[in-house]
């Protein structure tokens, strides 16, 4: 018997995509992983062109016949573009929907943070009255389960008035094997492009002041000066909201992901030290590669993971040690295949089946 499962593409419409989009392309590729010929995906966006490319994406697309900014708005109250025939409606984010397809189909909707709270200078006023709004509409409608990305949320929708029984936790994953990471000679030539050669450190995301870029900067800069083996501060990764001074560091921009992968695997240390986060991909990217990892307290993905130096975000000292600690840890065959597998079980694959299981 065949199983509808439709699927929100609304953020791939949207001028940064940023994390929800990685999310939600790691979910269709996990759940298309399965082979289950019992799963049909149809994925449901608005009008006009995505900011990435779907084409790679194997679901079925329907158009809801709304641009972004208006669906976002109706999909609190109604359903367009939902199809009649889902057995599951999931909503990736807050936007919604949050009912439509058959009578009695599962609905459900993902919640990945509480940053509209937690770092308010990263949101616009209008922005952080949606996403309260939305947060209590979700609250009120107790026939939608919750989808918690992030570890540490379920805790604080309890305390918001949520039924425990509504919440589901879920992993994020690293869509890795399918694609071959450059060879060093090619990542070499790319940064001896923009002026680097030999060692560098790596920070990779968007480049906005949530991510805590200038105490980086200011840190790394610090730590260089006694241990010239951390190279320059390359950032990879698209401008996101609002200005960050990035001084004297090399900014790469957008990448494809074969050579993100290189880089990855090449840096000497990879940093990431947000002052707030939802989940954090790139540290298990990193780690995913067997590379050396530094990143704040407040990065959920790795904040208790031990092969992780983890600093104080708000203190530029700390940074400066964590990277100096993360240089002088082994970087040997056997210690990388132990960064390897302490995220064995972050796949897309899993997070897949994490998804199948709440929607039973």
């Amino acid at each position: 018997m065949t199983r509808d499962v439709s699927i929100t593409l609304d953020q791939f419409y949207r001028p940064q995509p940023g994390g929800i989009a990685t999310y939600v392309r790691g979910l269709v590729r996990g759940l298309s992983s399965l082979h289950d010929e019992s799963l049909r995906l149809i994925g449901i966006g608005p009008t006009g062109s995505p900011q990435q490319s779907l084409e790679d994406l194997s679901l079925k697309r329907v158009s809801a016949m709304l641009p972004v900014e208006v669906l976002t708005r109706v999909w609190a109250y109604s359903t367009p573009g939902v199809p009649g025939s889902s057995d599951v409606v999931h909503a990736t984010s807050l936007a919604g929907p949050y009912r439509g397809g058959k009578v009695g189909a599962v609905h459900s909707l993902a919640v990945h943070d509480l940053l509209w709270r937690d770092e308010p200078s990263a949101s616009t006023p209008r922005g952080i009255r949606f996403h309260e709004k939305r947060l209590q509409l979700l609250r009120r409608r107790g026939d939608v389960r919750v989808i918690l990305t992030a570890p540490g949320l379920l805790d604080r929708l309890v305390s918001e008035g949520f039924a425990p029984e509504r919440l589901h936790q879920v992993r994020l994953g690293v869509d890795d094997d399918d694609v071959e990471p450059e060879r060093e000679g090619q990542v070499g030539a790319r940064l001896r492009e923009h002026g680097v050669s030999g060692p560098f450190t790596l920070y990779v995301g968007t480049r906005e002041p949530r991510k805590n870029l200038e105490r980086l900067v200011a840190a790394h800069a610090r730590a260089r000066v006694r241990h010239e083996e951390l190279g320059p501060l390359v950032l990879v990764g698209p401008s996101g909201w609002g200005s960050v001074e990035s001084a004297d560091a090399v900014v790469l921009g957008t990448l494809e992901r074969a050579t993100l992968k290189g880089l990855y695997r090449d840096a000497s240390v990879v940093a990431y030290v947000p002052r707030a986060e939802g989940f954090g991909l790139p540290p298990v990217e990193a780690l995913h590669q067997g590379t050396r990892v530094v990143a704040s307290v407040t990065t959920p993905s790795v904040a208790n993971n031990p092969e992780v130096i983890t600093v104080d975000p708000l203190d530029v000292a700390a940074i400066e040690e964590g990277l100096v600690a993360a240089l002088s840890l082994s970087n040997d065959v056997a210690t990388r295949a132990r960064r390897r597998d302490s995220v064995a079980d972050l796949t897309w694959r899993n997070v897949a089946l994490d998804h199948l299981a709440s929607w039973r």
